[in-house]
């Protein structure tokens, strides 16, 4: 009960079984028929207004004796029976989304998911076109369970994305967004890839305005996803495989990451990393000011030397300017000597203690899934 994993190395360590719950629910209930028994009610429902059933307690305090409870008490015997009328069924009008109405109906994407070649469109947005791409993702996903080819359906947009744009997209789905998002940008991505940068025509500077709203890739698994701008709070928040660029953060940052990695481009708010268990995020600290906003709870705190760590940013920054065309990817690799100096790398330090565990098996020749599993069980077995 309760156990947040499937690994079964870890699953040993707790006695609990499923039959506990069902006992427990089975009490609870048990004790609610004896209940209404000592009422005389035979089911819930016959519970539904019986405000007679309840009494105002004697031992009030003076401030609780002043609560008015009349509209609560009110007396609903009198009451005809409620019943449900069809005809205020809530109609969610979902053959009226952007999905639906364009992406579903489109030829050329019918096309590219029977396996005929790639597929582009065009499409506007609104704020209140919410979970774009998410039906179209769930249509993929049911013909090719691992998704296909990388950027086999691309959708260039326009305007402002609503809530969760890009929602669980699948390998082989792009949306290109030229304008905003707003929150839950990505929830869940799964494979596919999510580009955003500012319209040509805009007066301001994207590096220094949020341009995708809060919890963006929350709970992403894998995927791809580059912000030509900044995004609000909680950016990658329980992300755990995709990987992502931006170009600065709010606050809680990679907030309970367990895997991934991130590069930011920029400043972040406070509370950077808290409870994060896996996964690797760089941050451009030009003013050296990470160290006040970090967690350093689970994650420790390095300059960026490792040559493997310098080609991996560069080779990130480069698909990041060439997806978005950001000014600011630009000026780093026209200096980029100069700017490698100035990330740090954050990685919590069981993680990398993990994969310098790995690092060693492969080395004596285990091949990778061995080598994970090898260093797993030094690590639950106390070893490292």
């Amino acid at each position: 009960m309760g156990v947040a994993t499937q690994n079964p190395e870890l699953r040993k360590r707790f006695s609990g079984k499923p039959e506990y719950v069902e006992n427990f629910m089975l009490f609870i209930a048990r004790e609610l028929r004896e209940i209404m028994s000592r009422l005389g009610v035979r089911n819930v429902i016959e519970l539904v207004g019986r405000t007679d059933l309840l009494k105002r307690r004697e031992n009030l305090s003076e401030s609780e004796a002043k609560i008015d409870l009349s509209g609560i008490l009110l007396d609903m015997s009198k009451e005809t029976e409620s019943t449900f009328d069809p005809k205020y069924l809530y109609d969610f009008k979902l053959q009226d989304t952007k999905d639906e109405s364009i992406l579903l109906k489109s030829k050329e994407i019918k096309r590219a998911i029977e396996g005929e070649g790639s597929a582009q469109i065009d499409v506007t947005l609104k704020s209140t076109d919410r979970t774009f791409g998410t039906l179209l993702g769930a249509q993929i996903t049911r013909v090719y369970p691992e998704g296909l080819a990388e950027d086999a359906i691309t959708v260039n947009c326009t305007g402002s994305g609503g809530q969760s744009f890009g929602a669980f997209i699948p390998k082989g789905l792009t949306l290109e967004l030229e304008g905003d998002s707003n929150d839950y940008f990505g929830k869940g991505l799964s494979g596919g890839s999510l580009i955003v940068r500012a319209p040509k025509d805009a007066k301001y500077d994207p590096h220094e305005n949020i341009i995708i709203g809060n919890v963006a890739l929350y709970g992403a698994t894998s995927g791809k996803a580059f912000i030509a701008g900044m995004a609000g709070e909680r950016f990658c928040i329980r992300n755990s495989g995709a990987t992502a660029v931006v170009e600065g953060v709010g606050e809680h940052g990679c907030e309970y990451m367990t895997g991934g990695m991130v590069v930011i481009l920029g400043e972040t708010g406070k509370n950077f990393a808290a409870g994060m268990s896996g996964g690797i995020a760089y941050v451009l600290d030009e003013e050296n000011k990470l160290y006040k906003n970090l967690n350093k709870q689970f994650v420790s705190m390095e300059r960026v030397e490792d040559k493997s760590d310098i080609v991996e940013i560069k080779k990130m920054i480069e698909e990041h300017v060439k997806r978005t065309g950001s000014k600011k990817g630009m000026e780093i690799l026209e200096d980029f000597e100069n700017y490698s100096g100035k990330f740090k790398k954050i990685i919590p330090t069981d993680y990398r203690t993990m994969l310098k565990k790995i690092a060693s098996f492969e080395e004596k020749g285990a091949d990778h899934k061995t080598a994970q599993t090898l260093a797993f069980k030094a690590f639950v077995g106390g070893e490292l």
